[in-house]
């Protein structure tokens, strides 16, 4: 695991999301990348294709990341740990696999015990998903009733500092705000607000 011994302004890091998709006939929807130096500079974007209400967020990420001319990468930031629906990321094998931390930012503090609820009623391996949720990190507040943060392999303090430096107008960091984006240009044809 990459150790953070200071937090600087233009760190290195990618921020995925993903684009709008239909759950009717459970299609595939892109997943973006956006690689940036703090909140100033964009340095590359990367982009895989992942299954609404599938397993292969985490692969696609790791995968993406595995692939890239991007080795200087300090931290994996994600907006919330569910893609395409219920396709949800394995945050500790993602750190694990890559060497790099991840920050999870999260806009409404999630509802577990619906989201277990769902996953019950509308998938066979409601376990395996529901294990996933769980083995997420503590969901902290960064900015009551606005933004929350999970922080794995990182100290929270210094997740929270990644995440101040990498807010530049928006309540979301800046590589978060720019994959929301161009995921949603993908899919739709133009970008949407985040």
């Amino acid at each position: 695991m990459r150790e953070i011994r200071k937090v600087k302004n233009q760190i290195r890091v990618i921020g995925f999301d993903d684009g709008t998709f239909r759950f009717k006939g459970r299609g595939r929807t892109i997943l973006i990348g956006v690689v940036m130096k703090g909140s100033q500079e964009v340095v590359g974007v990367l982009s895989r294709w992942i299954t609404v209400d599938g397993m292969d967020a985490t692969d696609a990420m790791i995968d993406s990341i595995a692939e890239s001319r991007f080795e200087d990468l300090r931290v994996i930031m994600l907006k919330g740990i569910t893609y395409a629906g219920f396709n949800i990321v394995d945050v500790q094998r993602l750190s694990e696999e890559t060497g790099l931390p991840v920050i999870v930012v999260i806009r409404k503090k999630p509802d577990l015990e619906a989201m277990k609820k769902a996953l019950k009623k509308h998938f066979s391996d409601w376990r395996e998903r529901i294990e996933l949720l769980e083995r997420a990190e503590e969901i902290f507040e960064m900015i009551p009733g606005k933004l929350y943060y999970q922080a794995v392999n990182i100290p929270k303090e210094q997740a929270a500092e990644v995440i101040r430096i990498t807010r530049k107008s928006s309540l979301i960091p800046e590589p978060l705000r720019l994959a929301h984006m161009i995921a949603s240009a993908v899919m739709t044809g133009e970008s949407r607000r985040e």
